[in-house]
Formats: structure tokens, sequence, C-alpha cells
């Protein structure tokens, strides 16, 4: 799963703070995750992920923002094992092979 969080209304500019909570609350869940520079990869399987992205929501508001913005993108493959970074992987090892 690909999710980004973004609290609205809470009248600062910078979202370090409230996204270095939300990756506290990603490492109390267990699941293999890695920050990117617009949201979080987490792997796990369905209904872990939208458990956790629930909790990555509802996060915001109980920190004190009264609005907030969610993407959420879930890539469920279940005819193999698939983890973070095997997409990239894939990919950088063909534009080897190709010289690119």
């Amino acid at each position: 799963m690909d999710i980004t969080v973004v609290p609205l209304g809470t009248g600062q500019g910078s979202l370090s703070p409230w996204i270095a909570g939300l990756e506290a609350l990603l490492g109390k869940s267990g699941l293999p995750f890695r920050l990117h520079d617009m949201g979080t990869t987490v792997e796990g399987s369905a209904d872990e992920l939208f458990s956790v992205a629930r909790q990555l929501h509802e996060y915001s508001f109980q920190q004190g923002a009264p609005r907030v913005y969610t993407v959420v993108k879930v890539d469920d493959r279940r005819d193999r094992s698939v983890s973070i970074g095997d997409k990239v992987a894939s990919v950088e090892a063909r534009r080897a092979a190709q010289d690119i």
C-alpha cells in the first residue's frame, strides 16, 4: 500500500512533526514500511493494510487537525510473494540488461 496522509487546517507550514508521529504509529504496527518524499509504502495483508490506513487517517484528527486528506493505493498480489523494493529492482534489472 502507498499512503499519504495530509492534515489540513493546522496553521503549520511544515508537516514533518505530523509525519514523524505517523511513522511512530507505523513502527508500532509491526508492518514493514518505507518513507519516501511523497508518502509511505507499507507491506502487509489487505486486512492489515486497511486497518493501519484507518489508524493513520484518524491519528491526525486525534492530534487536533480539523480536516485530513488521505490518499491510499493498494496493490494486492496473490499469485506470488512481493516485498518492498521488488518492483524497483525488477525495472532496474531490465534497464541494466537493455543497457539504458
